[in-house]
């Protein structure tokens, strides 16, 4: 079967949409009008007035936010931090191991590339 072009798509979702809202009482007419309402392209632009009160509170209010924000962080139990320390220094070491070994392989060839 062949694809459908773009508007053949859009046609094949109008004529679902209009079979639906015979059916249905226009259900589908009103779902899409609400989602139409609610898409950011077609809303009017907001207004510039709530960023300027909260730069009124400037350093006073900022500490406070991140205070606030810093509560509602779910912080690591010890035994989390120890078992992803570990992990992060045995990567490390098999990454080292890894680099080390690249190194000592490349390095002949590296010397000959140069002519030493």
């Amino acid at each position: 079967m062949a694809r459908q072009t773009r508007s053949q798509r859009r046609a094949r979702r109008q004529a679902q949409a209009q079979s639906a809202a015979g059916q249905s009482g226009g259900v589908a007419q009103r779902a899409r009008a609400r989602q139409q309402q609610v898409r950011p392209s077609q809303q009017a632009p907001k207004s510039q007035a709530g960023a300027q009160k909260r730069e009124s509170g400037g350093l006073r209010n900022f500490i406070g936010e991140s205070w606030g924000e810093l509560k509602k962080v779910e912080w690591p139990t010890q035994a989390q931090v120890i078992q992803a320390t570990v992990v992060v220094l045995i990567a490390c070491l098999v990454v080292g191991a890894f680099l080390y070994t690249a190194d000592q392989i490349w390095k002949p060839v590296v010397k000959w590339l140069i002519g030493q």
